[in-house]
């Protein structure tokens, strides 16, 4: 295998394939079916051959091209059942792996950024990595005081690789676009290249990584490996062992999907609200289960900090305000928040009722005490919205995305992807009372006197209700509000 390609014209061919491709196997299969071959079979054929050239193309150039790849991947869900099959096991290989840049680049890399004796820091290093991904590949090894750690070497060139990458499938929105039916393609490219940039500077990445290491320490849920040595190119952290969240999701008990769908979207809300930064890359490969020390739940391990969100605050209170008031019925007053946020363009005018209307199914999840994703309940939705045919179609297209919600929107709907491909039974509304601001409405000591005062009115209590009013202070007033 050569390293990775990066003369701009090498890769735009690459890429070109990947339409032409389609187009010839299309030209293909008409010449089988008119030779007598069942349109199903015929039809089979084709989507399989697809499915191994975008592997083939995406995983060899790494880079952007692979990261939309891996964008692509927990977006599977959404495919109607015959489409997704043959190209379920291609994508889904992208998450946590890709071929691997020669052992002579890797050490060359270790050389420049560690010192030409870098072979000193360790005890072990194994030359074969253990994973690779779309800027850089994972070797295992045994640090100098004895700790097992995961070596994480970038790839030269990524760089301007992974811009050109995203310029040039920017171009090929529209032919790959059938990939993902009702999906409009360019504008996820077009944030995946003013975003994922970050990926390259991995001092970024170890204070990100760090800050989270320190946050959730001794947790008993969640797991997160902390970094050991850091430079340009390279970034050493503790290995975890576990169950790659791919395979839970190919193999896994039912057990094992429901804990990683639970503990998957506790991380997704209580990360912003303990740290301020949002993990944004939620593919599988990123994700382990671990059995805990004392063998009995699973924790959820996390990996890879290359892109997160900062938040200081925690998650917008907007969104729970939003969610709540939608869950409530509140039409007017969603659409009030909507418009303020930008989601409503000044120019556009739209029905509340019709805006709530279209809300609802997207936040079923939200509305019960436990629910149960699938694929089919994602291709309902997906189909609802690509329509054109449907009042939501309709409406869909003249709500806009601040940029300031972009990448809360990506990680949002890739959970949910995950959530669904595990086909997990999760506890949703639990993690959003417990981490989501806004979702559980504010009460003041004011608000939870009157409540005591209807109590006591309603149910013919005696006594003196102004001392429970005095003594409602913000903490009990929380709790009060939060209790059944």
């Amino acid at each position: 295998m050569s390293d990775l390609p990066r003369k701009a014209v090498t890769r735009t061919a690459k890429l070109a394939a990947l339409p032409l491709g389609f187009a010839g196997r299309a030209t293909w299969g008409l010449g089988k079916r008119i030779g007598g071959r069942s349109a199903e079979i015929v039809t089979r054929e084709l989507q399989q051959r697809t499915a191994e050239q975008l592997f083939k193309v995406l995983g060899e150039l790494k880079g952007g091209a692979m990261k939309f790849g891996q964008a692509l991947s927990v977006f599977e869900s959404a495919l109607p059942e015959d489409i997704a099959g043959p190209y379920r096991a291609a994508l889904t290989k992208l998450q946590d792996a890709a071929p691997p840049m020669p052992t002579r680049t890797v050490h060359a890399v270790l050389a420049e950024r560690l010192g030409e004796e870098w072979r000193e820091l360790f005890e072990e290093f194994e030359d074969k990595p253990s994973a690779a991904a779309s800027i850089g590949q994972v070797h295992r090894a045994v640090w100098h005081d004895g700790r097992e750690v995961a070596v994480k070497v970038q790839y030269p060139g990524a760089g301007d690789a992974l811009l050109s990458d995203l310029t040039q499938l920017s171009r090929f929105a529209r032919l790959l676009g059938p990939l993902i039916p009702g999906m409009d393609i360019k504008p996820l490219i077009s944030e995946l290249r003013d975003r994922i940039s970050e990926e390259l500077d991995y001092g970024l990445e170890a204070q990100a990584q760090r800050e989270h290491a320190a946050e959730f320490a001794d947790d008993p849920d969640v797991l997160v490996p902390d970094v050991v040595h850091q430079s340009d190119q390279v970034l050493v952290t503790e290995w975890i062992e576990g169950i790659p969240l791919a395979e839970v999701i190919s193999g896994g008990s039912q057990e094992q999907r429901d804990r990683a769908g639970q503990l998957l979207a506790r991380f997704l809300f209580s990360g912003p609200a303990r740290t301020g930064l949002l993990h944004a890359d939620p593919h599988p490969g990123n994700f382990r289960l671990l059995p805990d020390a004392d063998g009995g739940s699973w924790r959820l391990g996390v990996l890879d900090f290359g892109t997160v969100d900062r938040l200081p605050g925690g998650l917008p209170s907007t969104i729970g305000d939003c969610l709540r008031m939608t869950l409530e019925g509140e039409a007017e007053a969603v659409y009030a928040m909507l418009c303020e946020e930008g989601f409503v363009k000044e120019e556009i005018d739209l029905d509340p009722d019709a805006v709530l209307e279209y809300l609802l199914p997207i936040i079923e999840p939200a509305e019960v005490d436990e629910f149960t994703f699938t694929r089919s309940w994602m291709r309902t939705q997906a189909a609802r919205i690509a329509d054109i045919r449907s009042p939501a179609h309709q409406l869909g297209k003249q709500l806009n995305l601040p940029p300031s919600y972009l990448l809360i929107h990506r990680v949002t709907l890739s959970t949910i992807g995950v959530l669904c491909q595990l086909n997990a039974t999760v506890r949703l509304r639990d993690e959003l009372e417990g981490w989501l601001p806004g979702f559980l409405p504010e009460y003041d000591e004011h608000d939870i006197a009157d409540d005591l005062e209807e109590i006591a009115d309603a149910e013919g209590v005696e006594g003196d209700v102004e001392a429970g009013k005095e003594e409602a202070d913000g903490e009990e007033v929380v709790k009060a509000a939060a209790a059944p």
